[in-house]
């Protein structure tokens, strides 16, 4: 049986994925909207704070601190909110998308010829139309858009830092070039172990499909024994 192979990322492939974005476009771009304006609330939490220790605090300012302890909470349950809907949203077009997929990858299998499956397992099918796609669903879910939000409020962080002291953001960067190299190697090991991982369930899927197909036959020899 043939390995799992490709690349870890493939703008070709990503680009046939977003094509069933298409019929969720508003959807989609909800869950956008909302993941760029988490990314905007996120960083203003840590100002207030700075604001709050330094104008209320130092100056036993009790009312002030109360205000600013109401106006954190108020933001608290706004970004819970916020991301609640974000995550719904994500989740939601995850599982359109990975609905019209299966349907498309099923509709594929029934035109296929019958030669076809004289050399592919079907624990090999099971596995591209089940597992597989519940991956691609997690790129909706919990991948591009995730990321996006991401790079957006480290971007924002980053730039309040620079705002406030850029001296102390640029010493505090140096790490920086560090932990991208640490990330690439990262993604080059765990690219080859994925593979291996897909490979194997796809191999376990096989086996089982055979085994508990093949059940009756085997009862029917008497050979559980050797099974």
């Amino acid at each position: 049986m043939a390995a799992v192979t490709g690349k870890a990322f493939d703008t070709k492939l990503l680009s046939r994925v977003l094509q069933y974005v298409r019929p969720y476009r508003r959807q989609f771009l909800w869950a956008a909207f909302l993941t760029v304006l988490m990314a905007t609330l996120s960083p203003i939490r840590p100002y207030l704070i700075q604001v709050t220790v330094d104008k209320y605090i130092l100056t036993s300012n009790f009312n002030g601190l109360l205000y600013m302890s109401l106006l954190m909470f108020g933001l608290l349950v706004l970004q819970s909110g916020v991301q609640y809907f974000q995550t719904y949203l994500t989740n939601a077009l995850g599982q359109s998308v990975i609905l019209q997929l299966r349907t498309d990858v099923f509709n594929h299998i029934t035109q296929l010829r019958l030669k076809y499956f004289d050399h592919t397992p079907i624990g090999v099918l099971i596995t591209r139309s089940v597992s597989d796609l519940e991956t691609i669903a997690d790129i909706f879910s919990e991948g591009l858009i995730s990321i996006i939000g991401d790079m957006l409020q480290l971007i924002a962080l980053i730039g309040i830092m620079l705002y406030t002291d850029w001296r102390l953001t640029l010493i505090t960067l140096i790490p920086m070039p560090l932990l991208m190299l640490a990330t690439y190697w990262f993604k080059e090991a765990i690219k080859s172990s994925f593979q291996e991982v897909r490979t194997q369930v796809s191999h376990l899927n096989t086996f089982l499909q055979e085994h508990i197909s093949g059940m009756s036959v085997i009862h029917y020899f008497a050979r559980e024994d050797q099974e």
